[in-house]
C-alpha cells in the first residue's frame, strides 16, 4: 500500500514538473503548426477568408515571385552552405595546431561575428559595398577595376553580397563544433600516421574528416535549415532587391502576411514549401551520411 501511495506521488511530481512544459508546447509550436496547416487550404485577403482546397497549392506553380524567390533561396543554399562549411572546417583545422600563435585571438576574431548586432554588421556591409564604399575603393585603388561595381544595385553582386555576409557571420559558428570535435580525436592516431610516413593532407582527408562525419553532418543540416529560411540579410541589405534577385522564401512570407493587404492563407502554403525542402534535404544528408556498413 505504501509504495503504491509512493508511486502515485512520484506520479503525480513528473507530471507536475513536465505539464507547464507540455503546455507552453502545446500553446506556442502544436497549435500554431496545427493552425498553420488549416490556413494553408484557406483564400482570401485580411481576416476575410475561406476553405480553398488545392487553389493556393495550384497558385504557387502560377507565381512567378514565388518561383523567383524559391530559386534565389535554392541558389544561396546550393553556394553558401558549402563554402561556410568548408571554411569553418580549414579555420578549426588551423586553430586546432597548439604551435599556432594566437590561437586565442584568432579563434575569438573568427567567432565574434555571430554574436555581433544583426544591426550593426548589416549597416557595416551596406557601407562596405556602397557604390563609394571602402571595397569599391580597394579595389580601384589596385587597379583591379575601373569604375565602382554596383554591388547592392546589380542582380548577380546583390547575391554575392549576400553570400559574402551570411559567410561572414555563421562561418565562426560552425567552426566552434569542428574544433570541439577535434580537440577530442586521440592524438595518438595523428602521431602513428606521421611514423608511417603520412602526408598533412592525407591526415586530415582519410583521419579527420571521417572521424568528423557526424559533426558535419549536424552543421550541414542546421546550416541548411538556417539558409531555407533566410530573411535578416536579404532584409536589412537590399530588401529583396534588385527586383527580386535576392527575395527569399521567408521574405515573400512576410510580404504577403505583413504587407499591402495580407494573405495569410497563401503565405501559410509557402511556409509549408519551406517545411518540405527541410525534411527532403535533411533526409537526404543524413542518407548520404549513413555509414554504408550499417
Amino acid at each position: 500500500m505504501a509504495q503504491s501511495q509512493l508511486a502515485r506521488s512520484e506520479r503525480i511530481n513528473g507530471w507536475a514538473f513536465v505539464l507547464p512544459a507540455l503546455i507552453l508546447l502545446g500553446i506556442f509550436m502544436i497549435y500554431p503548426i496545427i493552425w498553420s496547416l488549416w490556413m494553408s487550404f484557406q483564400v482570401g485577403r485580411g481576416m476575410q477568408f475561406s476553405f480553398g482546397g488545392l487553389t493556393n497549392i495550384i497558385r504557387l506553380t502560377q507565381d512567378p515571385i514565388f518561383i523567383r524567390a524559391l530559386t534565389n533561396t535554392l541558389i544561396f543554399l546550393a553556394v553558401q552552405v558549402p563554402i561556410m562549411l568548408v571554411l569553418a572546417l580549414l579555420f578549426a583545422s588551423a586553430l586546432n595546431d597548439p604551435k599556432l600563435w594566437g590561437r586565442g585571438i584568432f579563434r575569438t576574431a573568427i567567432f565574434l561575428p555571430c554574436v555581433t548586432s544583426l544591426v550593426a554588421y548589416s549597416v557595416t556591409f551596406k557601407s562596405m559595398f556602397a557604390a563609394d564604399g571602402i571595397i569599391n575603393q580597394m579595389l580601384m585603388g589596385l587597379h583591379i577595376i575601373a569604375s565602382p561595381i554596383p554591388w547592392l544595385a546589380d542582380p548577380f553582386w546583390a547575391k554575392v553580397v549576400i553570400i559574402s555576409a551570411i559567410t561572414w557571420r555563421w562561418t565562426g559558428y560552425n567552426m566552434i563544433f569542428y574544433l570541439a570535435a577535434m580537440q577530442n580525436i586521440d592524438r595518438s592516431i595523428y602521431e602513428a600516421a606521421k611514423i608511417d610516413g603520412v602526408p598533412a593532407w592525407a591526415r586530415f582527408w582519410y583521419l579527420t574528416v571521417p572521424m568528423l562525419k557526424p559533426v558535419i553532418l549536424f552543421t550541414a543540416v542546421i546550416s541548411t535549415i538556417g539558409t531555407l529560411q533566410l530573411f535578416d540579410e536579404p532584409n536589412l541589405l537590399t530588401m529583396g532587391g534588385p527586383s527580386d534577385s535576392t527575395l527569399t522564401l521567408s521574405m515573400y512570407i512576410y510580404n504577403l502576411s505583413f504587407k499591402f493587404m495580407p494573405s495569410f492563407g497563401y503565405a501559410a502554403t509557402v511556409s509549408y514549401v519551406i517545411v518540405i525542402l527541410v525534411a527532403i534535404l535533411s533526409f537526404l544528408q543524413f542518407l548520404a551520411a549513413r555509414d554504408r556498413k550499417a
